[in-house]
């Protein structure tokens, strides 16, 4: 009795095994970390002519989850894939139309997180991957640019989306004598939290156009209902990049959009404008949102705001 007890439990016990390990996701995959002693791994515009600074800018987010030749899933972007670079450039190249005006530019490729993570609407998730993976490369990337690039130079931080995350991470730990040559932030359709500030009191929120040092953040939305929380909620700052604002004063863009923020909520909300373009990601994104807009439907505003801050900060 007690050898057949002991192989019917050792049966159990195989079973048991074999079931969970068949129930198991396999581990994704993670691309190879770029170096960005490498050139390839930049987008770089040169056009400071001498009265601009640096711009760094991080990308947002372009890739979904994918798998490779093996059949694993990878919820990261391959800065070695030439197809997953040049959805990068796509954005890179036209902020660097109004950013790198006059100013010396600096975009490196990195392994953000996928559009499905972001879709898992899980921020243990996707803080879990952004600070393993993508975070990595990003402050990876900022020290390459302040020891072989920047050399003590006035500069901008920016980023849209995923990118916005990146650059408020990127303040949190900055050291002070950093910070003291950051022109300012510019976080687009993103969030700063009240936890954010509470880590780190120097996130100071822009008052108007031309005070320095400061974070430019706001998200737009049709109405405060379709406010996206894993994107811009709850969050502790906002202004309107089109009238510089922090009230609720109305704003009106493209003689047709009216701009208003709302202090309850700090977000723009927006009549006038049709987002029916919009394309719906993964039905999360645009949908009442208008994520896809920030870093565009302003840019002539944020081109003008910057040259203002550059000139208010060398004064």
């Amino acid at each position: 009795m007690t050898k057949h007890l002991i192989y019917y439990i050792t049966l159990i016990i195989l079973w048991g095994t074999i079931s969970c390990s068949s129930n198991e996701n396999p581990a994704a995959y993670v691309p190879v970390a770029p170096d960005y002693s490498e050139e390839a791994m930049w987008h770089n515009v040169m056009n400071d002519k001498g009265n601009g600074v640096d711009v760094f800018y991080v990308v947002s987010t372009w890739e979904f989850d994918w798998r490779t030749n093996d059949n694993i899933i990878s919820h990261h972007a391959d800065v070695f894939n030439p197809e997953h670079r040049a959805n990068m450039d796509i954005e890179i190249k036209k902020i660097a139309a109004y950013m790198a005006d006059g100013n010396n530019f600096y975009s490196p490729y990195y392994r953000h997180i996928s559009l499905d993570t972001w879709a898992t609407l899980d921020e243990d998730i996707i803080n879990q991957r952004f600070h393993e993976v993508a975070f990595e490369d990003i402050r990876n990337a900022f020290e390459h640019f302040k020891t072989h690039y920047n050399n003590g130079r006035p500069f901008i931080l920016a980023g849209f989306s995923q990118g916005g995350k990146a650059v408020v991470e990127l303040i949190k730990i900055m050291p002070e004598e950093m910070r003291k040559r950051m022109v300012a932030a510019y976080v687009l359709g993103y969030k700063v939290t009240p936890n954010d500030v509470k880590q780190a009191p120097w996130l100071v929120a822009a008052k108007d156009s031309t005070d320095t040092g400061v974070v430019i953040c706001y998200n737009s939305v049709s109405d405060v209902k379709y406010i996206k929380p894993v994107i811009s909620a709850p969050c502790a700052m906002c202004i309107n990049p089109v009238n510089w604002r922090t009230d609720a004063t109305p704003a009106i863009l493209h003689d047709s959009i009216t701009i208003t923020l709302s202090p309850e909520h700090n977000v723009l909300v927006l009549d006038g404008y049709d987002g029916s373009h919009l394309t719906n990601i993964l039905d999360f994104l645009n949908v009442g949102d208008y994520h896809s807009i920030e870093p565009w439907e302003y840019s002539e505003c944020l081109h003008k705001n910057i040259k203002q801050r550059i000139e208010a900060y060398k004064e």
